[in-house]
Protein backbone atom coordinates (compact mmCIF):
# COMPACT_ATOMS: atom_id res chain seq x y z
CA UNK A 1 0.00 0.00 0.00
CA UNK A 2 1.34 3.42 -0.98
CA UNK A 3 2.20 5.85 1.80
CA UNK A 4 0.04 8.92 2.31
CA UNK A 5 2.36 11.77 3.24
CA UNK A 6 1.30 14.24 5.95
CA UNK A 7 1.59 17.88 4.84
CA UNK A 8 1.41 21.11 6.83
CA UNK A 9 1.12 24.72 5.67
CA UNK A 10 3.18 27.53 7.20
CA UNK A 11 1.63 30.68 5.79
CA UNK A 12 -2.06 30.26 4.95
CA UNK A 13 -2.74 33.33 2.86
CA UNK A 14 -2.73 33.84 -0.92
CA UNK A 15 -0.27 31.42 -2.51
CA UNK A 16 -0.48 29.20 0.52
CA UNK A 17 -4.20 28.55 0.24
CA UNK A 18 -6.51 31.01 -1.50
CA UNK A 19 -4.95 32.37 -4.70
CA UNK A 20 -7.09 29.93 -6.74
CA UNK A 21 -10.02 32.29 -6.09
CA UNK A 22 -8.15 35.14 -7.83
CA UNK A 23 -7.32 33.30 -11.05
CA UNK A 24 -10.62 31.64 -11.99
CA UNK A 25 -11.07 32.06 -15.74
CA UNK A 26 -7.42 33.00 -16.34
CA UNK A 27 -6.35 30.60 -19.10
CA UNK A 28 -2.64 30.80 -18.29
CA UNK A 29 -3.09 29.14 -14.88
CA UNK A 30 -4.54 25.68 -14.44
CA UNK A 31 -6.08 24.82 -11.10
CA UNK A 32 -5.26 23.74 -8.46
CA UNK A 33 -2.75 26.54 -7.97
CA UNK A 34 -2.16 27.24 -4.27
CA UNK A 35 0.00 24.96 -2.13
CA UNK A 36 -2.96 23.71 -0.11
CA UNK A 37 -5.11 23.09 -3.18
CA UNK A 38 -2.26 21.07 -4.68
CA UNK A 39 -2.01 18.84 -1.61
CA UNK A 40 -5.80 18.46 -1.53
CA UNK A 41 -5.81 17.33 -5.17
CA UNK A 42 -2.97 14.83 -4.75
CA UNK A 43 -4.17 11.40 -3.53
CA UNK A 44 -0.79 10.78 -1.88
CA UNK A 45 -0.89 13.80 0.46
CA UNK A 46 -3.18 15.01 3.23
CA UNK A 47 -3.13 18.36 5.03
CA UNK A 48 -2.88 17.74 8.78
CA UNK A 49 -2.04 21.16 10.26
CA UNK A 50 -1.41 24.82 9.54
CA UNK A 51 0.46 27.75 11.02
CA UNK A 52 -0.07 31.49 10.62
CA UNK A 53 0.12 34.56 12.85
CA UNK A 54 -3.50 35.41 11.98
CA UNK A 55 -6.07 33.17 13.62
CA UNK A 56 -8.90 34.46 11.41
CA UNK A 57 -6.98 33.35 8.30
CA UNK A 58 -6.39 29.92 9.83
CA UNK A 59 -10.08 29.65 10.65
CA UNK A 60 -10.97 30.13 6.98
CA UNK A 61 -8.15 27.77 6.01
CA UNK A 62 -9.50 25.09 8.33
CA UNK A 63 -13.01 25.46 6.95
CA UNK A 64 -11.76 25.20 3.37
CA UNK A 65 -9.33 22.31 3.77
CA UNK A 66 -10.79 20.35 6.68
CA UNK A 67 -8.12 21.15 9.27
CA UNK A 68 -9.61 21.24 12.82
CA UNK A 69 -8.91 24.17 15.13
CA UNK A 70 -6.71 22.09 17.45
CA UNK A 71 -4.32 21.72 14.52
CA UNK A 72 -3.96 25.51 14.05
CA UNK A 73 -0.69 26.98 15.33
CA UNK A 74 0.56 30.55 15.66
CA UNK A 75 4.06 29.11 16.33
CA UNK A 76 5.44 27.12 13.39
CA UNK A 77 8.04 25.47 15.63
CA UNK A 78 5.30 24.04 17.81
CA UNK A 79 3.54 22.70 14.72
CA UNK A 80 6.65 20.91 13.49
CA UNK A 81 7.54 19.50 16.91
CA UNK A 82 4.02 18.28 17.73
CA UNK A 83 2.68 17.19 14.34
CA UNK A 84 5.89 15.79 12.81
CA UNK A 85 4.74 16.38 9.19
CA UNK A 86 6.46 14.64 6.30
CA UNK A 87 6.13 17.71 4.07
CA UNK A 88 5.82 21.39 4.90
CA UNK A 89 4.98 24.31 2.67
CA UNK A 90 6.61 27.62 3.53
CA UNK A 91 4.36 30.20 1.89
CA UNK A 92 5.68 33.23 3.75
CA UNK A 93 7.53 36.29 2.46
CA UNK A 94 11.28 35.79 1.76
CA UNK A 95 12.29 37.78 4.85
CA UNK A 96 10.95 34.97 7.08
CA UNK A 97 11.66 31.93 4.94
CA UNK A 98 15.20 30.95 5.88
CA UNK A 99 14.66 30.45 9.61
CA UNK A 100 11.57 28.29 8.96
CA UNK A 101 13.26 26.09 6.34
CA UNK A 102 16.37 25.60 8.48
CA UNK A 103 14.33 24.73 11.59
CA UNK A 104 12.23 22.26 9.58
CA UNK A 105 15.30 20.62 8.06
CA UNK A 106 16.87 20.24 11.51
CA UNK A 107 13.70 18.79 13.07
CA UNK A 108 12.72 15.84 10.95
CA UNK A 109 10.75 17.26 8.01
CA UNK A 110 11.44 15.10 4.95
CA UNK A 111 10.40 17.43 2.13
CA UNK A 112 9.85 21.19 1.77
CA UNK A 113 7.89 23.20 -0.80
CA UNK A 114 8.92 26.85 -0.37
CA UNK A 115 7.66 29.91 -2.15
CA UNK A 116 9.96 32.07 -4.23
CA UNK A 117 12.29 33.84 -3.95
CA UNK A 118 14.34 31.46 -1.83
CA UNK A 119 15.43 33.92 0.86
CA UNK A 120 16.19 37.54 1.69
CA UNK A 121 19.98 37.26 1.29
CA UNK A 122 22.67 35.09 -0.22
CA UNK A 123 23.99 34.30 3.26
CA UNK A 124 20.58 32.92 4.20
CA UNK A 125 20.46 30.90 0.97
CA UNK A 126 23.86 29.39 1.82
CA UNK A 127 22.67 28.45 5.31
CA UNK A 128 19.45 26.93 3.97
CA UNK A 129 21.35 24.84 1.42
CA UNK A 130 23.78 23.61 4.09
CA UNK A 131 20.92 22.48 6.36
CA UNK A 132 18.92 20.82 3.58
CA UNK A 133 21.93 18.96 2.21
CA UNK A 134 23.18 17.90 5.63
CA UNK A 135 19.78 16.47 6.59
CA UNK A 136 19.02 15.08 3.08
CA UNK A 137 15.76 17.04 2.87
CA UNK A 138 13.92 17.07 -0.46
CA UNK A 139 13.22 20.57 -1.75
CA UNK A 140 11.27 22.38 -4.44
CA UNK A 141 10.76 26.12 -4.86
CA UNK A 142 7.48 27.45 -6.22
CA UNK A 143 8.67 28.75 -9.58
CA UNK A 144 5.75 27.06 -11.26
CA UNK A 145 6.78 27.22 -14.90
CA UNK A 146 9.38 24.52 -14.16
CA UNK A 147 6.45 22.11 -13.62
CA UNK A 148 4.15 23.49 -16.34
CA UNK A 149 3.60 20.99 -19.15
CA UNK A 150 3.18 23.79 -21.69
CA UNK A 151 6.75 24.92 -20.99
CA UNK A 152 7.74 21.24 -21.00
CA UNK A 153 6.82 21.23 -24.68
CA UNK A 154 8.83 24.39 -25.24
CA UNK A 155 11.84 22.71 -23.65
CA UNK A 156 11.36 19.53 -25.70
CA UNK A 157 11.56 21.59 -28.90
CA UNK A 158 14.59 23.53 -27.65
CA UNK A 159 16.34 20.29 -26.65
CA UNK A 160 15.60 18.57 -29.96
CA UNK A 161 17.39 19.30 -33.24
CA UNK A 162 14.15 20.64 -34.70
CA UNK A 163 15.31 24.26 -34.62
CA UNK A 164 18.96 23.73 -33.66
CA UNK A 165 20.86 24.58 -30.50
CA UNK A 166 19.72 27.31 -28.12
CA UNK A 167 21.58 30.59 -28.64
CA UNK A 168 19.68 33.12 -26.55
CA UNK A 169 16.59 33.46 -24.37
CA UNK A 170 14.56 36.66 -23.99
CA UNK A 171 12.32 37.65 -21.08
CA UNK A 172 10.14 40.51 -22.28
CA UNK A 173 8.75 41.64 -18.90
CA UNK A 174 11.09 40.91 -16.03
CA UNK A 175 9.28 42.76 -13.23
CA UNK A 176 10.44 42.95 -9.62
CA UNK A 177 13.37 40.69 -8.88
CA UNK A 178 12.14 38.67 -5.89
CA UNK A 179 8.46 38.38 -6.79
CA UNK A 180 8.43 38.16 -10.59
CA UNK A 181 11.93 37.74 -11.99
CA UNK A 182 12.48 34.72 -9.74
CA UNK A 183 9.89 32.94 -11.91
CA UNK A 184 11.45 34.24 -15.12
CA UNK A 185 15.04 33.45 -14.19
CA UNK A 186 14.05 29.90 -13.28
CA UNK A 187 12.41 29.41 -16.68
CA UNK A 188 15.55 30.66 -18.41
CA UNK A 189 17.72 28.35 -16.31
CA UNK A 190 15.52 25.35 -17.12
CA UNK A 191 15.51 26.05 -20.86
CA UNK A 192 19.32 26.03 -20.73
CA UNK A 193 19.44 22.80 -18.66
CA UNK A 194 20.42 24.69 -15.49
CA UNK A 195 23.84 25.49 -16.90
CA UNK A 196 26.01 27.71 -14.68
CA UNK A 197 26.10 31.47 -15.30
CA UNK A 198 29.42 33.19 -15.88
CA UNK A 199 28.42 36.86 -15.43
CA UNK A 200 25.50 39.29 -15.37
CA UNK A 201 25.23 42.98 -16.20
CA UNK A 202 22.15 44.90 -15.09
CA UNK A 203 20.47 48.02 -13.80
CA UNK A 204 17.56 48.64 -11.44
CA UNK A 205 14.72 51.13 -11.69
CA UNK A 206 14.50 53.72 -8.97
CA UNK A 207 16.75 56.06 -7.01
CA UNK A 208 19.46 54.43 -4.94
CA UNK A 209 18.35 56.29 -1.81
CA UNK A 210 14.95 54.65 -2.16
CA UNK A 211 16.46 51.18 -2.74
CA UNK A 212 19.36 50.89 -0.29
CA UNK A 213 20.30 51.71 3.27
CA UNK A 214 23.82 50.38 3.69
CA UNK A 215 23.59 46.59 3.46
CA UNK A 216 19.78 46.69 3.56
CA UNK A 217 17.65 46.47 0.42
CA UNK A 218 14.52 48.43 1.34
CA UNK A 219 12.23 47.23 -1.45
CA UNK A 220 11.85 44.54 -4.12
CA UNK A 221 13.22 46.45 -7.13
CA UNK A 222 12.52 46.03 -10.83
CA UNK A 223 15.59 45.19 -12.88
CA UNK A 224 16.72 44.33 -16.38
CA UNK A 225 19.97 43.08 -17.81
CA UNK A 226 22.09 40.47 -19.58
CA UNK A 227 22.93 36.96 -18.39
CA UNK A 228 25.94 35.17 -19.89
CA UNK A 229 25.90 31.40 -19.43
CA UNK A 230 29.15 29.47 -19.34
CA UNK A 231 28.08 27.36 -22.35
CA UNK A 232 27.76 30.46 -24.54
CA UNK A 233 23.98 30.97 -24.33
CA UNK A 234 23.00 34.55 -23.56
CA UNK A 235 19.88 35.69 -21.73
CA UNK A 236 18.17 39.06 -21.96
CA UNK A 237 15.80 40.14 -19.17
CA UNK A 238 13.89 43.20 -20.40
CA UNK A 239 11.37 45.53 -18.79
CA UNK A 240 8.82 46.10 -21.54
CA UNK A 241 5.04 46.25 -21.83
CA UNK A 242 4.83 43.03 -23.83
CA UNK A 243 3.71 41.17 -20.74
CA UNK A 244 4.86 37.69 -19.77
CA UNK A 245 6.32 36.67 -23.13
CA UNK A 246 9.37 34.41 -23.41
CA UNK A 247 11.35 33.59 -26.53
CA UNK A 248 13.97 30.93 -27.14
CA UNK A 249 16.12 31.79 -30.18
CA UNK A 250 17.90 28.80 -31.67
CA UNK A 251 20.19 28.25 -34.65
CA UNK A 252 17.36 27.33 -37.03
CA UNK A 253 14.27 28.92 -35.55
CA UNK A 254 12.47 30.33 -32.53
CA UNK A 255 9.74 29.30 -30.13
CA UNK A 256 7.83 31.93 -28.19
CA UNK A 257 5.42 31.65 -25.27
CA UNK A 258 2.93 34.51 -25.38
CA UNK A 259 0.55 35.90 -22.76
CA UNK A 260 2.08 33.94 -19.89
CA UNK A 261 2.01 30.66 -21.77
CA UNK A 262 -1.52 30.82 -23.16
CA UNK A 263 -0.20 30.38 -26.71
CA UNK A 264 3.03 29.19 -28.31
CA UNK A 265 4.45 30.16 -31.69
CA UNK A 266 7.06 28.09 -33.53
CA UNK A 267 9.05 29.58 -36.40
CA UNK A 268 11.57 27.67 -38.51
CA UNK A 269 14.27 28.99 -40.78
CA UNK A 270 13.71 28.43 -44.51
CA UNK A 271 14.84 30.03 -47.82
CA UNK A 272 12.92 33.13 -48.88
CA UNK A 273 13.75 32.72 -52.59
CA UNK A 274 14.95 30.16 -55.11
CA UNK A 275 18.60 31.01 -54.57
CA UNK A 276 18.51 29.64 -51.05
CA UNK A 277 20.83 32.42 -49.88
CA UNK A 278 18.21 34.59 -48.22
CA UNK A 279 16.74 32.93 -45.17
CA UNK A 280 13.64 33.89 -43.23
CA UNK A 281 11.49 32.58 -40.38
CA UNK A 282 8.18 30.93 -41.19
CA UNK A 283 5.52 29.88 -38.70
CA UNK A 284 4.64 26.23 -38.26
CA UNK A 285 1.62 24.80 -36.50
CA UNK A 286 1.99 23.30 -33.05
CA UNK A 287 -0.34 20.54 -31.86
CA UNK A 288 -2.68 21.33 -28.99
CA UNK A 289 -1.59 20.11 -25.59
CA UNK A 290 -3.85 19.23 -22.68
CA UNK A 291 -2.69 21.51 -19.90
CA UNK A 292 -2.57 20.50 -16.25
CA UNK A 293 -1.83 22.07 -12.90
CA UNK A 294 1.83 22.98 -12.36
CA UNK A 295 1.29 22.99 -8.58
CA UNK A 296 -0.09 19.46 -8.61
CA UNK A 297 2.86 18.35 -10.77
CA UNK A 298 5.27 19.97 -8.28
CA UNK A 299 3.62 18.15 -5.35
CA UNK A 300 3.75 14.87 -7.30
CA UNK A 301 7.45 15.54 -7.92
CA UNK A 302 8.02 15.75 -4.14
CA UNK A 303 6.04 12.54 -3.61
CA UNK A 304 8.06 10.74 -6.30
CA UNK A 305 11.30 11.83 -4.63
CA UNK A 306 10.02 10.63 -1.24
CA UNK A 307 9.06 7.28 -2.78
CA UNK A 308 12.24 6.68 -4.76
CA UNK A 309 15.05 8.83 -3.36
CA UNK A 310 15.50 10.34 -6.82
CA UNK A 311 16.14 14.10 -7.12
CA UNK A 312 13.30 16.49 -7.85
CA UNK A 313 13.06 18.59 -10.98
CA UNK A 314 14.01 21.61 -8.87
CA UNK A 315 16.14 21.27 -5.76
CA UNK A 316 18.11 23.64 -3.57
CA UNK A 317 20.98 24.14 -6.05
CA UNK A 318 18.55 25.43 -8.67
CA UNK A 319 16.99 27.75 -6.08
CA UNK A 320 20.44 29.04 -5.10
CA UNK A 321 21.29 29.73 -8.76
CA UNK A 322 18.11 31.81 -8.95
CA UNK A 323 19.22 33.86 -5.95
CA UNK A 324 22.64 34.44 -7.51
CA UNK A 325 20.92 36.02 -10.53
CA UNK A 326 18.74 38.26 -8.35
CA UNK A 327 21.64 39.51 -6.26
CA UNK A 328 23.95 39.57 -9.29
CA UNK A 329 21.58 42.08 -10.91
CA UNK A 330 21.51 44.15 -7.72
CA UNK A 331 25.31 44.07 -7.34
CA UNK A 332 25.82 45.07 -10.99
CA UNK A 333 23.57 48.09 -10.45
CA UNK A 334 25.49 49.04 -7.30
CA UNK A 335 28.70 48.95 -9.35
CA UNK A 336 27.29 51.28 -11.98
CA UNK A 337 26.23 48.58 -14.42
CA UNK A 338 29.52 46.66 -14.39
CA UNK A 339 29.74 42.96 -15.25
CA UNK A 340 29.52 40.85 -12.10
CA UNK A 341 30.99 37.36 -12.02
CA UNK A 342 28.90 34.73 -10.29
CA UNK A 343 28.78 33.62 -7.55
CA UNK A 344 28.44 37.08 -5.99
CA UNK A 345 31.22 37.77 -3.50
CA UNK A 346 29.25 39.95 -1.07
CA UNK A 347 26.68 37.71 0.67
CA UNK A 348 25.52 40.26 3.27
CA UNK A 349 23.03 42.51 1.41
CA UNK A 350 19.58 41.66 2.82
CA UNK A 351 16.02 42.45 1.77
CA UNK A 352 14.24 44.08 4.73
CA UNK A 353 10.99 45.80 3.79
CA UNK A 354 9.16 47.93 6.35
CA UNK A 355 5.80 46.33 5.64
CA UNK A 356 5.49 42.79 4.31
CA UNK A 357 2.29 40.88 3.60
CA UNK A 358 -0.79 41.23 5.76
CA UNK A 359 -3.35 41.49 2.96
CA UNK A 360 -6.62 39.64 3.48
CA UNK A 361 -6.91 36.64 1.14
CA UNK A 362 -9.84 36.31 -1.26
CA UNK A 363 -11.82 33.55 0.40
CA UNK A 364 -14.42 33.11 -2.36
CA UNK A 365 -14.00 32.87 -6.12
Amino acid sequence: MLTTFRAALIGCSRMGAFIDNEVVGYAAIHLPYSHAAGYAACPRTEIVACADLREDVMEKFGETYGVPKEKHYTDYKELIEKERPDIISVATQPEHRAEIVIFAANNGVKAIYAEKALSASLKEADDMAAALERECVIFNMGTNRRWDNGYDRMKEIVDSDEIGALQSFIIYANGTLFNTASHNFDLMLRMNNDEPVDWVQANLHGKDEDLFDGDTLKTDPSGEGIIQFRNGVKGYALLTRRGSNFEAICEKGTITARNNGQTWELYKSAPMDDSGRRMGLFQEALPEIERRSSTLTLVEDLVHALDTGEPTRGGIKVAQANMELIFGFIESHRRGGAKVKLPVEDRTLTLKRQRVGGNTPKYEA
